[in-house]
């Protein structure tokens, strides 16, 4: 009987600990999730620059491998949404590399085109990483689509690594494709990045995203959203209130997604031009 005791408390002491290590790793990540957020953008930031947006963000776990980012120089805005490598506590500290060095980018050196920043931003993820190209490395990094708007002249400049821009333009959508390679080491050897300029008008709506969206499983036969089915739903809600498409792509993400489990982290960025 004593031994059965014995047996019992240490089962339950046993318990007691794995639970309080439980409690601790969460406590850590949630902790980790208010130092990751206080480096995204505040809404007033975003608003500032462009009055009429939205940010659609959805961590699949407590902290994200997706993030969002902007700056203001001047008379241009420099701004970017990525998805790095893996999700959780990984895709979370490759976030924050990332943030860090797009801050030391554009605060060191003064109107290069967004192209010479994915360059530079690729040769700081590979230098921190120690990526030089060996077939046995892991392929960390992260996609991303970046863009600089001249407020006085009204031109973006686009250049994208995996991720491309969608612009709607009355009842078109323009899509800008990237550079099918990422920030850090690939399969292929490195090329420069291609920048592309856009003369925007009025209204003019622009739409930067990661692939969680578009990948996530649902509907009654669990398949993946996919790409034509989110620009239709983007030409669909274009015209409404910035507010209001959110809303939708949310409730529409919801009910596609159902009771399957979130694959991914979710982040759509939508911008109106003034």
């Amino acid at each position: 009987m004593a031994k059965r005791d014995e047996l019992r408390e240490e089962m339950e002491r046993q318990r007691d600990e794995i639970i309080r290590q439980r409690n601790e790793i969460i406590q850590s990540i949630q902790y980790a999730s208010l130092i990751q957020t206080s480096l995204l953008p505040q809404k007033k930031q975003i608003d500032k620059v462009f009055p009429r947006n939205f940010v659609l963000y959805l961590p699949k776990n407590i902290v994200s491998g997706d993030f969002y980012w902007m700056v203001s120089r001047g008379r241009k805005a420099y701004f970017a949404v990525a998805d790095c490598t893996g999700h959780g506590v990984p895709g979370a500290l490759m976030s924050i590399l990332g943030i860090s060095f797009l801050n030391e980018i554009v605060t060191l050196r003064v109107n290069l085109p967004a192209n010479r920043i994915l360059n530079l931003l690729r040769e700081m993820v590979m230098k921190a990483l120690h990526q030089t190209g060996d077939s046995t490395e892991a392929l960390d990094g992260m996609d991303i689509s970046l863009c600089i708007y001249d407020q006085e002249k009204n031109i973006l400049q686009y250049a994208g690594a995996n991720h491309p821009l969608y612009i709607i333009r009355g009842d078109v959508v323009i899509e800008y494709k990237p550079d099918r390679m990422p920030i850090g080491v690939s399969g292929i050897e490195e090329q420069p990045f291609t920048n592309r300029y856009v003369e925007l008008k009025k209204n003019d709506t622009l739409y930067l995203f990661t692939d969680g969206y578009v990948d996530q499983f649902g509907g009654s036969e669990g398949r993946k959203f996919k790409f034509d089915p989110f620009r239709s739903l983007l030409l669909k809600i274009a015209r409404l209130p910035m507010k209001t498409q959110k809303k939708v792509l949310l409730e529409t993400f919801e009910e596609w997604k159902g009771e399957y489990i979130q694959v991914d982290d979710i982040l759509v960025m939508g911008i109106k031009i003034p």
